[in-house]
């Protein structure tokens, strides 16, 4: 029994594109720890940069690398056309935004866009 669950594990992991580096701490505490050393609110995105890198600051992957690309410039996209409407955006919301489109939609019961 307990051989059929580790090579269940082992090819899960095996078809994984990347993983994080946050070890064992949660993305919530990291957030936190980022938060009192900065000073200011850690979204999303730039939690997932955060995870997704080296110490040196280089990524992890170029599968990382290319979504850290399209998270900030879907960022982008969306940050010039909520000023070019005049409008007052929250920039959670665009970050959950960003988030959707290049991950996709939430599933039920699992989570995406952190690792």
């Amino acid at each position: 029994m307990g051989q059929a669950r580790e090579r269940i594990g082992v090819a899960s992991r095996q078809q994984q594109k990347f993983t994080h580096t946050a070890g064992s701490k949660s993305f919530a505490r990291i957030a936190n720890e980022q938060e009192a050393t900065s000073g200011s609110n850690v979204g999303r995105i730039q939690l997932f940069d955060i995870t997704h890198t080296k110490k040196d600051g280089s990524p992890i992957t170029p599968e990382a690398a290319e979504i850290m690309e399209k998270l900030r410039e879907k960022r982008t996209e969306y940050e010039t056309s909520a000023s070019s409407a005049g409008s007052a955006v929250n920039m959670a919301d665009i970050d959950n935004q960003v988030i959707a489109e290049v991950f996709g939609p939430e599933r039920y019961g699992r989570v995406r866009g952190t690792s």
